[in-house]
């Protein structure tokens, strides 16, 4: 039966399947945000004593943050057992642990990031790079009243067939920078947010698929 409570951290081993591996930087980043936050994140564990190191439970997901744990002095720490269960099931329970299912929408992560503000606090708990950081915050800066789009576009857009993507033979993007008025903010990024969507621009990642989309909003404007 699958419970959670707190284990004993030299209890836990790493299983020797783990294909998720970290890089110096990001470890230096989880520890400080065990630091700052605590571990909150409970490690994923199934019940298989060995005798040979007197550990009880093997970790299926958070191998990495149990050891920057143990880095960090933690003596417990919080573990999700899901009790005794083949090598497959554990394995698969790895993967999946270690699988990212979603996706950020970059405009609504540079809101968040916003209102949390201490962007260069958190940089140093996440696995971002200012690179990283400027490219997610440039998807909001879009100045709408210079883009002077129409009113009616919005409704006439949903009127219009779906235009067929051309073919991306060694296309190149650029990221431009501009200011967003902040009452207009959540209109802009809806907007796009549609036209993405309507249009099908998913194929890239979301700061190019957000680009397309304004692009294809002020061709169409400008032609009307």
């Amino acid at each position: 039966m699958s419970k959670q409570f707190s284990a004993e951290i030299d209890d836990l081993r790493p299983n020797p399947w783990n294909s998720n591996h970290v890089g110096p930087d990001n470890e230096t980043k989880l520890r400080a945000s065990i630091r700052q936050f605590g571990l909150f994140k409970p490690i994923v564990v199934r019940e298989l004593f060995d005798a040979d190191t007197n550990t009880h439970y093997e970790i299926l997901g958070g191998e990495h943050r149990w050891d920057a744990a143990r880095e960090e002095g933690l003596t417990e720490i919080p573990v999700f057992n899901v009790g005794v269960i083949d090598d497959d099931i554990a394995k698969r329970i790895t993967l999946a642990d270690n699988a990212r299912y979603g996706q950020d929408d970059t405009i609504e992560l540079a809101k968040l990031l916003e209102d949390i503000g201490d962007v260069e606090g958190l940089q140093a708990v996440l696995p971002y790079t200012e690179s990283d950081l400027n490219s997610i915050f440039s998807s909001v800066d879009i100045a709408l009243d210079e883009l002077d789009l129409p009113e009616s576009y919005t409704e006439d857009a949903k009127d219009q067939a779906p235009e067929a993507k051309p073919e991306k033979v060694a296309k190149t993007h650029t990221i431009m920078r501009f200011k967003v008025a902040i009452a207009d903010a959540e209109k802009v990024a809806e907007l796009i947010a549609k036209t993405q969507k309507r249009q099908g621009l998913t194929a890239a990642d979301e700061l190019t698929n957000a680009g397309d989309a304004l692009i294809h909003l002020l061709f169409n404007a400008a032609a009307e």
